[in-house]
């Protein structure tokens, strides 16, 4: 028995001594955590808990402080800001350029306008030779026929001359044959064998210059813009020249016939420039653009003025300082009768004319003009204008002419 509670209190001092143990280290361990006297951090704030782990942190623990704020390490949790559009300079269209109609042609075309004003003469006169038993008076109706239509004294007295010596040698007035007789003779008179070709290419090495002169009033500026059309359509390279510095709106007129067809217009930025000048500078343009050709527009002028006409020749011979004139088209209206035919005269000892133009045949024109001005200056009629359309300029046919006078 006594044995048995001598190994009890073994049990009890071995569990004490343990006890003891125990509370040495547990009082060492609250020692070396800074003991109990020290004061704890307050706990953290909800805000500073919200850390987001820096970027290759995600498996540790958040940090009390951010390691990389998103901006230094640009977390992909933000996407960069697209960039702006490049706003492109506005591009202005280009326009249009037209295409004029070939000028092959165009007389045949126009014809029937030809005819409508002029088919009087020819019915006259077929009425007058194909009634039978011409007299003396009939040949003189049909003399004054002639001369009413400004076939001028000398043409009419040839053509009738030759029409009763075949009426007197025949013996018929067929009406068929009688229009036989009468376009022979009129083909004859407007005399389809001189040269209506119009200087357009370069001879030289440099472009053929035409100055186109005429009075005020008979469409030249729009005649220089269709006639620039005309050479477009023969795939010529064209400079027009400015050169009627006078008439406000003429440049403005011109350029806007060029800029319809791609054709460059040489001008004055102010009103009555010298008229030399700019031809001058058109000339010199057209020959550091290689131009096939160019057209010189000049200001109206009444051929009875003779400052005016002087002057003219003065841009001519400006221009032949630099270039010789290839051309010189007077541009006449052909509802003005014998009054044309003077200017024509004037015109041609000033500037040395080599080509007509008519305009205005489309309306009471008569188509003895051709004639009558051809045998006045000796130069051939190279264009007819017979509308107020774009393409309504056209090269003279002798053979369309008479065939639409006696239709």
């Amino acid at each position: 028995m006594a044995r048995v509670i001598d190994q009890l209190w073994e049990y009890i001092a071995v569990a004490l001594g343990i006890l003891v143990i125990l509370g040495g280290v547990l009082l060492g361990l609250l020692r070396g955590r800074g003991g109990g006297s020290k004061t704890l951090p307050p706990p953290a704030t909800t805000r500073d808990r919200e850390v987001l782990p820096g970027v290759g942190d995600d498996a540790e623990e958040p940090r009390d402080q951010p390691k990389r704020s998103i901006e230094d390490t640009g977390s992909v949790d933000t996407l960069p800001r697209p960039a702006e559009p490049e706003l492109l300079p506005e591009v202005e269209p280009t326009p249009t350029l037209e295409r004029p109609e070939a000028p092959a042609g165009r007389l045949k075309r126009l014809r029937a306008r030809l005819a409508r004003s002029n088919s009087a003469l020819g019915q006259a006169l077929l009425g007058l030779l194909s009634r039978g038993g011409l007299d003396e008076e009939a040949w003189e109706d049909v003399e004054d026929t002639l001369l009413a239509s400004d076939l001028g004294v000398e043409a009419t007295t040839e053509l009738v001359e030759s029409l009763r010596s075949k009426v007197k040698v025949e013996g018929t007035t067929d009406e068929a044959t009688v229009r036989a007789w009468l376009r022979e003779d009129l083909l004859t008179l407007v005399d389809p064998s001189m040269d209506r070709s119009i200087a357009s290419s370069r001879t030289e090495g440099r472009p053929a210059v035409v100055l186109v002169v005429g009075v005020n009033g008979t469409g030249k500026t729009t005649t220089v813009g269709k006639l620039a059309r005309v050479l477009v359509a023969e795939d010529k390279d064209v400079v027009l020249g400015a050169a009627d510095t006078f008439r406000a709106a003429a440049a403005d007129q011109l350029e806007t016939w060029g800029g319809r067809v791609g054709v460059p217009t040489i001008r004055s930025d102010r009103d009555g420039a010298d008229p030399a000048s700019v031809a001058f500078d058109a000339v010199k343009a057209g020959a550091e653009m290689e131009a096939d050709v160019v057209l010189i527009d000049t200001a109206g002028r009444l051929h009875n003025k003779v400052g005016l006409m002087d002057e003219l020749g003065k841009v001519k011979r400006v221009i032949e300082k630099q270039s010789p004139i290839d051309e010189v088209l007077l541009v006449l209206d052909a509802t003005t009768g014998q009054n044309g035919l003077r200017q024509a005269e004037v015109f041609g000892e000033a500037v040395n004319v080599t080509g007509i133009v008519l305009t205005k045949m489309d309306g009471t024109a008569k188509g003895g003009i051709v004639v009558s001005v051809q045998r006045k200056l000796g130069v051939p009629v190279k264009l007819v204008g017979l509308g107020e359309g774009p393409d309504d300029l056209a090269p003279f046919d002798a053979e369309a002419f008479v065939d639409a006078l006696i239709d």
